[in-house]
């Protein structure tokens, strides 16, 4: 599940985000563009923090003993993490490459979404070989009653080649190849936009809306004669929705018109969600939902996960205390993983991995659910803390070199 976001790296600073060049009288190279007051000063960390907590509940999901998972969205709504951060890589792939497109011209837009698409599968292909050492290390001295592997790939490498090429996509490791995908498609998608955001949009709605009435429409995989697991021509409706809000709301930092009657209804719905999908069986407790139909499907990304997240993301965006509490001490924690997304959810995975295996070899008690938890997830903010200094540290000095060069011309 990465639905990986845009790399912060590639992100412009918050005040120059694809805005056009200043054509007014005040032009020239010592001019300063016209300032305009902002009501709502400060970085906008809802993005990062919103995704921050997308990591810390795939890292719950993806191990099945974990009793942390009951208290994740996938199961108190229709969506999961996973709708979080595609729709979140549409909004950041707006401002990193869409900008850039806009600010450098398409030659350098490209070259970055280039880089970005070999750094993903660099990343994607160290989780694979990771996945498949570490299970069979393991298998060397502990018996694992279930197989963590496609059959295919636990007891050798001859179609190995077959995940490289992205034919086969292993349980867990099949949201970068999803990405990759969608950024390919992103020139085409932010084209589209530019021209006429309604009309794009409806396009792709129309495209989604084909996959769920036919779902058998989707990429090949060798793995599963459904295809891939999370179907590329119906997730890029969520796609390219995050990037037409990022586009919709620029001028206001981001921020969506925050409506009662549309928070009412969100919250309505989302009550309906998480009642309709509460696992009451697990807490042995008698089964309140009101409706008896099956779990939405994830694959053609069902209508009923569509609006559970986009009601979310709705009322994120558009709440000034949401702004705030991203701004916060928690906020903050979450941001920091937020904004080294790749690097967090490709160790995530293989500490996802190690905790399943610690959990079925050893037990799941309190003792072991606390460890493998408070290991995971602090090892994870390590890792991230200090990648957001390196960075900071970098932006620094380059920041001190542009000083010092204006300052001897």
């Amino acid at each position: 599940m990465n639905m990986i976001g845009a790399s912060s790296t590639d992100r412009p600073a918050p005040a120059a985000r694809m805005t056009k060049p200043n054509t007014g009288p005040n032009t020239g190279p010592d001019a300063k563009p016209d300032a305009k007051p902002d009501a709502r000063p400060g970085r906008d960390h809802r993005i990062d923090a919103l995704r921050g907590v997308a990591l810390t509940m795939m890292f719950a999901d993806h191990i099945p003993q974990n009793l942390l998972n009951r208290l994740t969205i996938r199961n108190l709504g229709f969506a999961d993490a996973a709708e979080i951060f595609v729709l979140l890589a549409g909004f950041a792939s707006m401002l990193a490459y869409g900008g850039a497109f806009e600010r450098a011209g398409w030659m350098v837009g490209l070259e970055r979404l280039g880089r970005r698409v070999v750094r993903l599968y660099v990343f994607q292909m160290l989780m694979l070989f990771s996945t498949i050492l570490l299970i069979k290390e393991w298998r060397h001295f502990h018996t694992v009653p279930v197989d963590f592997l496609e059959p295919e790939l636990a007891h050798g490498f001859d179609s190995l080649w077959r995940v490289m090429l992205m034919q086969a996509q292993p349980g867990n490791l099949n949201i970068l190849p999803l990405y990759m995908v969608l950024l390919l498609l992103f020139p085409v998608i932010y084209l589209a936009l530019k021209a006429n955001l309604w009309v794009a949009l409806a396009v792709s709605c129309a495209l989604w809306g084909l996959i769920n009435l036919d779902p058998a429409i989707n990429l090949p995989n060798w793995l599963d004669p459904d295809g891939w697991y999370f179907d590329p021509f119906a997730w890029q409706f969520l796609f390219t929705i995050g990037a037409w809000s990022a586009l919709a709301t620029r001028r206001s930092g981001g921020d969506m018109a925050q409506k009662p009657w549309a928070v009412a209804a969100c919250w309505l719905y989302l009550g309906f969600s998480a009642v309709q999908s509460f696992p009451w069986a697990q807490w042995g407790l008698p089964d309140l939902s009101p409706l008896p139909i099956e779990p939405p499907q994830k694959t053609p990304l069902s209508p009923l996960r569509l609006i559970d997240v986009l009601a979310i993301f709705y009322l994120v965006q558009s709440s000034r205390l949401a702004r705030r509490a991203a701004a916060g001490p928690i906020g903050q924690i979450l941001a920091v993983y937020g904004r080294h997304s790749l690097e967090v959810f490709s160790l995530g995975t293989v500490l996802d991995l190690l905790g399943r295996l610690v959990m079925t070899t050893y037990g799941t008690g309190w003792p072991m659910q606390i460890a493998v938890n408070v290991i995971g997830l602090g090892t994870l903010y390590l890792v991230a803390s200090t990648l957001d200094r390196r960075k900071k540290r970098a932006k620094s000095r380059e920041a001190a070199r542009t000083d010092g060069a204006a300052e001897s011309s």
